[in-house]
């Protein structure tokens, strides 16, 4: 038993080895797109900081969802931030999969690279939305009342700069249309509808997405129209992006060496493996598969080719 373990542990830490090697190269080939992606989640951060600033507290707006769905209260809002903790998380955890199991298909640092590009856009036009037009907050500290419902002027820049994390995301307010929760968890839901392999965790991952709608609107965190928003938004954003971008290359194909940016020894090793094809008349191109002969210093492509020109030498 004890062998047993010893060896696959073995295993599993040779494996953890080589996709860490194999993702650092992919990292260092697209390090750009990451970290654009990530300075512009701060920048969105700040953006909601600064609207809480404009926000100006004020009777509750007429709304279908909190007729039909009663409120959590502040006692059970904890409720909507624990499923929106457990969907992050186990997305997270997901996109690192490649690094434990044996069976691969998608690379971590891409698809990364991918949700990025969505939320970033998505993101994007929700700062131009909430932006357009403050509504007066649902959510209790946003109330009228409530000494959250109204940020006091800022002394520096520095102050909004800052964005008070966590405390400042938390208890924002004016950052409504549309929800924030509902991009991210959206995006993560179809990411793995396109990508994930277990039909019964894409089913239940649409079932939390809209079970994370309607605890949104019953927390008062949103109005509905918000999270109906975010619904049509989001998936148009990611439909369209996902066209746009090159596709993922499929690890099920082995092509890796089509992936990873190759060294100077590898491309001059390469470049002098084709010199010599194209010097004793081969194609570079490992899909021209056709025989090629030399005849009277010509090179020809097929039979034909060579029958017709010792015809021609011998009249």
């Amino acid at each position: 038993m004890t062998l047993y373990v010893g060896r696959e542990a073995s295993k599993l830490w040779k494996r953890i080895c080589s996709e860490t090697a194999t993702e650092i190269n992919l990292l260092l080939d697209n390090w750009k797109y990451l970290l654009a992606g990530i300075v512009f989640q701060y920048i969105h951060g700040v953006a909601a900081r600064g609207v809480h600033y404009l926000h100006q507290p004020g009777p509750t707006l007429q709304d279908l969802g909190f007729f039909i769905l009663p409120e959590l209260g502040q006692d059970k809002g904890y409720i909507s931030e624990t499923l929106f903790s457990c969907v992050f998380l186990s997305f997270v955890l997901w996109t690192f999969r490649p690094f434990i199991f044996k069976s691969k298909k998608i690379y971590t640092v891409l698809v990364w690279c991918r949700v990025l590009a969505f939320l970033v856009a998505s993101q994007f036009l929700r700062i131009i939305t909430f932006y357009s037009t403050q509504l007066p907050g649902p959510n209790y500290h946003c109330r009228e009342g409530s000494k959250l419902a109204r940020l006091p002027k800022p002394d520096s820049v520095l102050e909004v700069l800052l964005i008070n994390f966590p405390r400042g995301v938390i208890y924002g307010c004016g950052d409504l249309i549309f929800s924030s929760h509902m991009i991210f968890t959206l995006v993560f839901v179809l990411t793995y509808q396109k990508y994930g392999t277990r039909r019964c965790i894409k089913q239940l991952a649409w079932l939390v997405a809209v079970t994370q709608s309607l605890l949104i609107v019953a927390s008062r965190k949103h109005y509905t129209v918000d999270v109906v928003v975010a619904w049509y938004t989001v998936n148009l954003v990611v439909f369209f992006i996902d066209k746009k971008l090159p596709e993922l290359p499929d690890r099920t194909s082995g092509n890796l060496q089509m992936l990873l940016p190759l060294s100077n020894k590898d491309k001059d090793s390469k470049t002098k493996e084709e010199n010599q094809k194209l010097l004793n008349g081969n194609s570079v191109d490992p899909l021209d598969w056709r025989p090629r002969t030399q005849v009277n210093g010509k090179v020809l492509e097929d039979a034909n080719g060579i029958h017709v020109d010792t015809a021609m030498n011998g009249a």
